[in-house]
């Protein structure tokens, strides 16, 4: 069990991060967050979203034996992941360049 001296520094981390939202940005809600980073970088949700389409679309093909769609839904799946990454990738470098 930590003692008195190991709590209070946890508190500190505590109060700290609440200093440094205050100021900074402030707090941001999920959707500010969502806003912002899709404002930074809006392929990389785009990306994330094709994938899960073409892998669920997939799974759904294969599960009524529509082999051909299904394998062709898997491959577009393997594109769309390597789209997300290249766009994750190009985003690390334009906010690199920006600083």
């Amino acid at each position: 069990m930590p003692g008195p001296a190991e709590q209070l520094d946890e508190l500190d981390w505590i109060q700290l991060r609440q200093d440094m939202d205050a100021v900074g940005r402030g707090a941001e809600t999920f959707t500010e967050k969502f806003s912002r980073k899709f404002g930074e970088n809006p392929l990389v949700p785009i990306g994330s979203l094709a994938t899960v389409g073409a892998l669920s679309y997939g799974l759904y093909s294969f599960n009524r034996g529509n082999r051909k769609m299904s394998q062709y839904m898997m491959r577009l799946r393997v594109f769309a992941q390597g789209f997300t990454i290249i766009a994750f990738g190009a985003g690390i470098v334009m906010t690199a360049f920006k600083k």
